[in-house]
């Protein structure tokens, strides 16, 4: 095994009690999510990157389930010395919801019936899917993920985080996506989907017992999809117009070509892992996609606080780069801070689970531009100059932390108390905090870079500084324990 694989892993399962309420207004009783995790996650809990898979993956995004043959869909970014380096992050990927992976979706038990849901199970959007996701961050006890990363349909996942929840994430990667469905997609999800209702084994939706799957249905649908995910170039320099086990064309209706060999191929091998009905459900979640408000996605983006790095593949005509870019734009126009790179390829929209090289190196320079900003604990507790030593105390003792940024009304920094102060002042008898606290602090901002601020802290043997804004005001802290995880 590759030592730069995360080795043997196990998809796991976690259970949701609580009703999940769609956008459509339906409620879902006891959502279970299939999920993966690689590396560790660090005791403040800020390493964290939710990984979000396309239209047809799952929550094995690394490494080797036992038996397999081949490893996780995005193996060539994740894993020790990678981008996505498991040493360092802590990477989550789950199945979304209407899934067949383990995520609750159609093909799944309706506790109600205690049969499949079929067509029982409510449309989903986007939507749902990151809230669900945003169910399995919270049972980390994650406040804060320090990156979103996705491609396709992930990356309009990685949008919609941007969206619904703004401060749960530092930096976001959308990749090959668009933050709209536009009618050239939806009308390619629209005929997949009468192929697998034309299936006379589709039994609208109720197939599950009777031992027949819409087999040729969904075969279609996936030889379709498949070819918008190539480039015109890819289908040439793989297949041009070589001819598949025959030395002349036969002049009937049997295959002639080799890409019509490779097609058929895809579809019969995408009927034996994938139910028909969660392609119906996940493709309309895809068409009912838009960011924009009123027509304008600048206002749909209006509260958008990540860092992003929007990144196309110039060869996609599925998602091509003129929608990337209208993503940029509109970011532009709200002052969000973002960067654009795109991918160069003849691979066409699948370059984002091929191009290695170039999305190694993109990941790698986005994720390791740190500034004190994309670190720092933003959750702190603070205190006031007139509080007493056993107040302090109590504090550091409920927070678990051993510094304290000492503030006026209006959050200003004036000094900092530590655990070592605190043993000062048993020493002296001093029972006020103003007797025992520092005020000749050591502070840094937000905008300067890690490197800069850990050359500060070896320059003044400081394990803790109070991160401040132009007008002194604590935003937060940064500790020498996470520039530490960040930069081993």
């Amino acid at each position: 095994m590759n030592k730069e694989s995360v080795g043997i892993v196990e998809t796991e399962y976690l259970d949701i009690e609580d009703p999940i309420e769609l956008d459509s207004g339906k409620v879902l009783e006891k959502v279970t999510i299939a999920y993966e995790t690689y590396g560790e996650l660090n005791k403040e809990r800020s390493n964290a990157i939710l990984i979000c898979h396309a239209l047809t993956g799952d929550a094995h995004a690394a490494g080797w389930h036992k038996g397999d043959r081949k490893p996780g869909w995005w193996e060539m970014v994740i894993g020790p010395g990678k981008a996505l380096d498991s040493e360092k992050y802590f990477i989550i990927c789950s199945n979304v919801l209407g899934g067949c992976k383990g995520t609750t979706g159609p093909s799944s038990i309706n506790p109600k019936t205690g049969k499949e849901y079929g067509l029982e199970f409510p449309v989903i959007t986007i939507g749902d899917m990151v809230n669900v996701q945003k169910k399995l961050v919270d049972h980390f006890n994650i406040n804060q993920l320090y990156a979103v990363i996705g491609g396709s349909m992930g990356g309009m996942q990685v949008l919609e985080w941007m969206v619904s929840y703004p401060k749960m994430m530092k930096k976001a990667i959308p990749i090959a996506t668009a933050a709209m469905s536009y009618p050239q997609q939806i009308a390619f999800n629209a005929v997949g989907r009468q192929s697998i209702f034309s299936d006379p084994n589709w039994k609208s939706g109720n197939y599950y017992d009777s031992g027949e799957i819409p087999r040729n249905g969904l075969s279609l649908a996936r030889m379709i999809a498949h070819i918008t995910y190539l480039s015109d170039e890819s289908m040439d320099i793989k297949f041009g117009r070589g001819l598949q086990d025959k030395d002349e064309i036969s002049y009937d209706f049997t295959v002639d070509f080799q890409v019509e060999s490779y097609l058929k191929y895809q579809g019969e091998s995408f009927v034996k892992r994938f139910d028909a009905n969660s392609y119906l459900y996940i493709t309309k979640a895809v068409d009912l996609f838009d960011l924009s408000i009123n027509g304008s996605l600048i206002d749909g983006f209006k509260d958008v606080e990540a860092k992003i790095e929007v990144i196309s593949v110039d060869s996609d005509w599925l998602y091509p780069t003129e929608q990337s870019t209208e993503i940029v734009t509109a970011l532009n126009a709200n002052d969000v801070e973002v960067s654009f790179s795109e991918i160069k390829s003849n691979y066409g929209h699948d370059a984002f689970l091929l191009e290695k090289g170039q999305l190694n190196y993109i990941f790698a320079n986005f994720l390791s531009d740190n500034v004190v900003e994309d670190l720092m604990m933003e959750e702190i507790a603070t205190i006031k100059e007139d509080a007493d030593v056993v107040e302090a105390a109590k504090l550091m003792l409920d927070r678990h932390v051993t510094h304290i940024p000492v503030v006026t009304d209006d959050y200003k920094l004036i000094g900092i108390v530590t655990s070592w102060d605190l043993s000062k002042s048993i020493a002296t008898g001093s029972n006020h905090l103003k007797d025992i606290m520092t005020t000749t602090v050591k502070y840094c901002n937000a905008g300067d870079t890690i490197e800069e601020v850990a050359r500060h802290m070896r320059k003044f043997d400081i394990s803790c500084l109070p991160v401040v804004d132009e007008d002194m005001k604590v935003l937060g802290l940064i500790t020498t324990d996470q520039i530490s995880n960040l930069l081993s």
